[in-house]
């Protein structure tokens, strides 16, 4: 009983916290060019980082991980194409082996 509790409290506080700071996302594209700019003291560097996320955005109207979530998503046409394709080389195949 302790323990079911203890997983409801993680649960909702997890879910509290998705809700709180649900809206912070958009605010921490900064955040990868500081810390480069913390961390190696590279200003060319992290003006380029900053300037390219930007640059996507604005050609693309997505962030850069937004694309790359898109770009790897199956697309079910092209799926169920690929089905078909194989089950017709599949026929193919058995016809060419009966007529050898």
């Amino acid at each position: 009983m302790i323990q079911r509790s203890m997983f409801l409290k993680k649960i909702i506080s997890l879910g509290l916290l998705l809700i709180l700071l649900n809206g912070c996302a958009q605010s921490t594209a900064l955040l990868g060019p500081a810390y480069t700019l913390g961390s190696t003291g590279n200003v060319l560097q992290a003006g380029l980082s900053y300037g390219s996320d930007q640059i996507v955005t604005m050609k693309t109207g997505k962030s850069i991980g937004q694309n790359l979530v898109e770009n790897f998503k199956e697309d079910k046409e092209e799926e169920k194409l690929r089905n078909l394709l194989m089950i017709r080389i599949t026929e193919v195949r058995k016809k060419l082996n009966l007529t050898n």
